[in-house]
């Protein structure tokens, strides 16, 4: 399966979006599933990660600087020069303005790291970048479409995911660590959970189509437009990353890591924020959906790409 696994991916993805579009009312069940199979996910990705190695990264601080600065620096300009040729419409604009302006903090590790991305470092990054997003996104918001947005942005979405998705699975596999030092059927328990990266990479991303394809329902006209404009995010992004990696001169892995964190968004999270918007706003929540359906596309491709475009020694 890790010979083929874009092809595993890609399946999965198919699966999910006919999954979607023939028992659209599995959506909302779906769509709880997405956080336990994501945290499983991480879970496993987390077992490679000793606590050490994480403690050294976080005291990174050239990594997190420009993890900082390709997410709240050059993401928003990127944001900026495209806003002008966003359809007119207010909610497109706000729900764009959500998903790019804030960067993922869960899969994103593990995209990464099967690229070979510093998996470690991101998530020593997590906390840093789960606060700046809730502090920067309010004054993003009112920069570009003044206020009366401000008060969206809550804390409880962002809470809420490190707990589940970060916190829990990291405690989890720290003591899966720890058995597997001392135990040999702890070591037999890790070894085996390691083998479950591809199958539950697959799951994931078949959760997470199948369950946001309903979502759009008959919104996919309105928000058909801004399609071109994600997928130009991600390519620009792809060379944006590569950019502040060489210019903090970082190692491959840990450039092939900002690359990564550069071009991943918060939809899941933020799709909430975009739920809890009024009526008039409310394909806002569609605009972030779409979103999550060309990233999970992209990634399988930077999977593939990035090593190409950030090369061992380069």
């Amino acid at each position: 399966m890790e010979r083929h696994q874009v092809a595993v991916y890609l399946a999965a993805m198919a699966l999910g979006a006919l999954l979607g579009r023939l028992a659209p009312g599995a959506g909302p069940g779906l769509e709880q599933a997405v956080s336990p199979v994501l945290g499983a996910l991480l879970f496993v990705t987390f077992l490679q990660v000793p606590a050490a190695e994480l403690l050294r990264s976080l005291r990174d601080t050239r990594f997190l600087t420009a993890a900082l600065t390709v997410n709240f620096a050059v993401v928003p300009l990127v944001v900026a020069a495209m806003f002008t040729f966003l359809p007119d419409d207010r909610a497109v604009r706000v729900g764009v303005l959500l998903v790019l302006l804030c960067p993922c903090v869960d899969y994103v590790i593990v995209f990464s790291g099967l690229a070979g991305g510093s998996s470690r470092r991101l998530l020593a990054a997590t906390p840093l970048l789960l606060v700046a997003q809730m502090l920067l996104l309010p004054v993003f918001l009112r920069l570009f479409m003044g206020p009366g947005l401000s008060d969206l942005v809550e804390a409880g979405p962002f809470v809420r995911a490190f707990l589940t998705l970060i916190v829990v699975p990291l405690a989890l596999a720290w003591l899966l660590q720890a058995w597997a030092a001392r135990r040999p059927a702890g070591q037999r328990v890790r070894d085996a959970a390691s083998t479950t990266m591809v199958p539950l990479m697959a799951a994931t991303l078949l959760t997470v189509v199948a369950s946001q394809v309903p979502e759009l329902g008959d919104s996919l006209r309105d928000v058909a437009g801004v399609v071109p404009f994600y997928v130009l995010f991600l390519l620009v992004m792809a060379f944006a990353g590569k950019a502040v990696a060489r210019l903090f001169r970082l190692g491959t892995g840990a450039a092939r890591a900002i690359v990564f964190t550069g071009a991943t968004r918060n939809s899941l999270v933020v799709l909430p924020l975009a739920l809890a918007l009024p009526d008039p706003l409310a394909v806002a929540a569609a605009v972030v959906v779409t979103q999550t359906l060309v990233e999970v596309l992209g990634m399988v491709a930077y999977v593939r790409l990035v090593p190409r475009l950030v090369a061992d020694g380069a």
